[in-house]
């Protein structure tokens, strides 16, 4: 019986796995990288699934994108009469986080009276809702359901998630959506009609000094999942387009970084009004400072593998 697709599979550090441009690999398979221990920056494991069988050249390519699996051998596997993307959803069972219920095909399931459903499955882009940090972050915007926000910015908006939250929690707001990855953008507007989410802008930026984000702002609402890294680094660019006491919501970072995420915020002159640690992650709630940052931007490089909301 012959294949109908083949799957490859080598294991990866997260930080591998999200330094991935799916968008800007010349491989003929669709990747996913997925974290196989909960919590553990050094357990993931990257699925390159194709419809020939991975030869020389594709295995190279691979394996050049996981250093960390330099001398094992990948395990490669044909896929008979089987649904390989339906494969890739299984074991993300629906999450609930207040009044938001996420969810995949593999695993449909009904809105309770008073949620919003949103069907997210993973693919080429960071961000369904399972990890800790974007599930924190949906919780807690769910507790601000009462603030009144007009204008709400996702910096690395990787599936679209937190911005849909946002559309649904202010649908008077303007609310923006911007990743460094024109992938994520494309899946974020296939996701936002899937979902029937109008209303969201959708900009591929470099960070939040785009004359694009930078031109619709102030924002009273900041959202961004990515990096602890990257979040220290653009301190300054995103309390330069805070408006006075605007929320900002910070995610992607572990516990162990969060007072020097919180250092590089208080520079600035944001405040820090709520931290929620999930397992080892830790989710912020800074309120900016009455007048934007004006002090110097740093110019800092190396941001294609910063974006990725996880």
């Amino acid at each position: 019986m012959s294949a109908d697709s083949w799957k490859l599979t080598l294991p990866c550090t997260r930080a591998e796995a999200e330094a991935i441009d799916a968008g800007a690999i010349a491989i003929d398979a669709v990747l996913m990288t997925t974290e196989t221990v909960e919590d553990d920056v050094e357990k993931w494991r990257l699925d390159a699934y194709s419809e020939a069988k991975p030869d020389a050249a594709m295995i190279a390519a691979i394996r050049a994108l996981v250093p960390s699996a330099a001398g094992i051998a990948p395990r490669i596997e044909p896929l008979t009469d089987a649904d390989w993307v339906a494969m890739s959803q299984q074991g993300l069972e629906p999450i609930r986080e207040g009044r938001f219920l996420v969810h995949t095909d593999a695993h449909p399931v009904a809105a309770l009276p008073g949620e919003r459903a949103f069907l997210i499955n993973a693919g080429q882009a960071f961000g369904t809702g399972h990890h800790a940090t974007t599930s924190g972050c949906l919780a807690m915007l769910d507790r601000l359901a009462g603030r009144g926000f007009t204008n709400a910015i996702d910096l690395g908006t990787g599936t679209g998630l937190l911005a849909f939250a946002a559309r649904h929690l202010w649908p008077g707001a303007r609310v923006t959506a911007t990743d460094i990855d024109p992938v994520a953008i494309d899946v974020t507007r296939e996701n936002a009609a899937l979902n029937r989410v109008d209303g969201i802008e959708l900009v591929v930026a470099d960070g939040a000094r785009d004359p694009v984000i930078t031109a619709a702002g102030p924002y009273d609402l900041i959202l961004a999942n990515i990096l602890a890294g990257p979040l220290i680094a653009m301190a300054p660019e995103i309390a330069a387009i805070a408006a006075p006491h605007a929320t900002i919501v910070l995610a992607g970072l572990l516990a162990t970084q969060a007072e020097a995420v919180q250092a590089a915020y208080r520079a600035t002159g944001c405040t820090v009004a709520e931290a929620e640690t999930r397992g080892d992650w830790t989710i912020l709630r800074l309120t900016a400072a009455e007048q934007a940052f004006a002090g110097p931007i740093p110019d800092v490089t190396g941001r294609e593998n910063w974006a990725r909301d996880i």
